[in-house]
């Protein structure tokens, strides 16, 4: 699952919002669940945003997508 989410975010990085959706959508996990408020935060849809947040119990942030992508990525990478 590891390197799937970290597709994820590449896919995002790279330009390709909707690939990166399709990849987290169906995934079962809290690093899935930040991907994915992450994208809803970024489309904007902060309401949906917001609901993902709470299912991967982070709180909404108020920093820069690219800080935000950085440190998800780092998180997912390391563990």
């Amino acid at each position: 699952m590891k390197e799937q989410l970290l597709l994820a975010l590449q896919t995002e990085k790279a330009g390709n919002w909707n690939k990166a959706h399709q990849i987290v959508q169906d995934l079962e996990h809290p690093h899935a669940y930040w991907i994915h408020a992450y994208l809803h935060r970024k489309e904007p849809d902060i309401m949906n945003a917001g609901y993902w947040y709470s299912r991967a119990k982070k709180p909404v942030p108020d920093y820069s997508f690219e800080d935000e992508w950085t440190e998800i990525f780092e998180t997912i990478r390391k563990s």
